[in-house]
């Protein structure tokens, strides 16, 4: 048997007893945490710290880049001599490895073709800086790769 469910009247959605709140709509303007004379006066504190700051620092970098400059200055020579003395190696060891390959072939002399001089205006004792290949020919080929691409690159 089914039991009957009593009749419950509907419940009506009603106001709070009082009414609702009244809706804000009217301009409410933010809090005010600084005037216009404390930024001022905080933008010229802030400024006067910040150049003095970067006064101190430029000091500091102007004297860090006059030494690096200057020890530069006094090494570059010293590089410049270092190079030109692994130049001159090289060549040295062209000159050897041409005179130990061709030590069987009857007439020639190093750095002739067969006794003729390759350049005939120039002195004896003149240096012709040999091309590029001419160079690395008797190098090892890791030394030849990387100074090429250094060459090609730059």
């Amino acid at each position: 048997m089914a039991t009957a469910v009593p009749h419950v009247p509907p419940k009506q959605d009603l106001p709070p007893p009082g009414g609702y709140k009244k809706i804000p709509f009217a301009r409410v303007p933010p809090k005010s945490y600084f005037t216009g004379f404390t930024m001022i006066g905080a933008y010229v504190a802030v400024t006067t710290v910040g150049l003095g700051i970067y006064y101190l620092t430029a000091k500091k970098v102007k004297r860090d880049e006059i030494e690096m400059r200057s020890a530069q200055n006094v090494i570059f020579p010293v590089l410049i001599a270092e190079r030109d003395r692994e130049f001159l190696r090289q060549l040295r060891r062209n000159r050897d490895e041409e005179a130990e390959l061709m030590k069987n072939v009857p007439g020639w002399e190093v750095g002739t073709w067969y006794g003729e001089p390759v350049f005939k205006t120039l002195p004896e004792d003149t240096l012709v800086t040999p091309i590029f290949k001419e160079f690395y020919a008797h190098a090892d080929w890791k030394s030849y790769a990387k100074r090429a691409h250094l060459k090609l690159w730059s």
